[in-house]
């Protein structure tokens, strides 16, 4: 079980803004593609959360920006799952530019289970809880 996963990426000219650097909405982007790629490396893809009819769903982002990416910048967002309580999870992130060993941000999502017919929040089940190790750091 990975505590703390890894999501490479190449910043890609299309996430690059007017200024030069990856806009902040690319941060999310690789938020969200390392939160579904953990997930699904610890054995829930999303297509086991669409059988299932339930699954998460995002409350807040919180990001603090540090230092630019540029295009062709290689980065690594590490991501762990800080909590998990009885329909919520909050998941932790570090985004690092392994070349010079900046951080670029760190960041934090607040996670809801929810049936996803209804939108009510859902106990989440012991089998996706016990799929996540959580790890009580604020950054690795």
């Amino acid at each position: 079980m990975a505590a703390i996963y890894e999501h490479r990426h190449t910043v890609c000219r299309e996430e690059i803004d007017p200024l030069g650097h990856a806009n902040n909405v690319a941060y999310v982007e690789w938020m969200q593609a390392a939160a579904l790629a953990h997930s699904a490396a610890q054995g829930w893809p999303g297509e086991r959360y669409r059988r299932l009819g339930q699954g998460w769903v995002v409350r807040s982002h919180a990001i603090e920006y540090l230092q630019p990416a540029w295009c062709g910048d290689e980065i690594v967002v590490r991501t762990w799952v800080a909590t998990m309580r009885k329909a919520t999870s909050v998941r932790h992130y570090e985004i690092v530019r392994p070349a010079d060993g900046a951080v670029l941000a760190t960041a934090q999502t607040r996670w809801a289970f929810v049936d996803y017919a209804t939108g009510q929040p859902a106990r989440i089940p012991r089998d996706i809880a016990e799929a996540f190790r959580v790890v009580d750091i604020r950054t690795p």
